[in-house]
């Protein structure tokens, strides 16, 4: 049974947001059509960067613990980790919309993600003999800086919120992914491409890359949702012969 245990890490992540999708108050699934392009564009980028980190070494996947079906070198498992992470992500945004309406963070998000990005900038040129550390710091620059060039400081603070409370499950799920609670990692990493700094088992890094992953999602997201919230209504012009 050890082949499906990544398997089952999916199918848990996504098992209450699926089922609380239709709970009347939050209406998760009249979301889903500005939510799934949201997961298909953000889950094709990450996707890339995960075959191309895989192919040169930088991680990859223990045997052992898949169902041992690839899609470009990529665990199907791993596929599916795009969809469900992101989709219960974006759950517990929405809950926290919801029941926690007032924005506390948002005086200083602004200022906040200003400091994130030179930071993440500095540590991510600082370490370009690295593969993950750097292109993973200078990634999470480049979507904070997006969203504050397309949205201001729209999202953000409520984006940070529902991000703290995202690493509560999400260090118990990537817990048992790098090896804690089980005889070996699901997955694994070349600790010459990181910093070697872990939490637990998991690298410093992840947190990082899990920020980049949640708020690109909820930008194009809350994009997308406009856009159904509010649709351009175009007029046609019929002109009769």
């Amino acid at each position: 049974m050890e082949k499906y245990l990544y398997l089952a890490i999916n199918l848990l992540t996504i098992s209450v947001p699926l089922i609380r999708s239709f709970e009347p108050r939050i209406n998760y699934a009249k979301k889903w059509k500005a939510l799934f392009p949201a997961l298909i564009l953000t889950g094709a980028v990450f996707i890339i960067w995960d075959h191309f980190f895989t192919e040169i070494g930088v991680w990859g996947f223990n045997s052992t613990y898949l169902v041992d079906l690839f899609v470009f070198s990529l665990p199907i498992e791993e596929w599916m980790f795009f969809f469900t992470v992101p989709f219960a992500c974006i759950f517990i945004y929405e809950v926290l919309n919801y029941f926690v309406p007032k924005d506390y963070f948002k005086n200083f998000s602004q200022p906040l993600t200003l400091v994130l990005i030179a930071a993440f900038l500095m540590i991510g040129l600082w370490n370009l003999d690295k593969w993950y550390t750097s292109l993973n710091f200078l990634f999470a620059a480049m979507v904070l800086g997006a969203h504050l060039a397309f949205f201001g400081n729209k999202h953000l603070g409520r984006f940070y919120m529902a991000y703290l409370i995202h690493l509560i499950p999400f260090l118990i799920v990537n817990s048992i992914l790098t090896g804690t609670w089980i005889e070996n990692p699901i997955v694994w990493y070349n600790n010459a491409e990181n910093l070697s700094i872990r939490l637990g088992t998991i690298p410093v890094e992840d947190i990082v890359y899990s920020m980049s992953l949640l708020l690109m999602n909820i930008s194009l997201y809350e994009m997308f949702l406009k856009k159904v919230d509010h649709p351009v209504i175009t007029e046609k012009l019929y002109v009769k012969s």
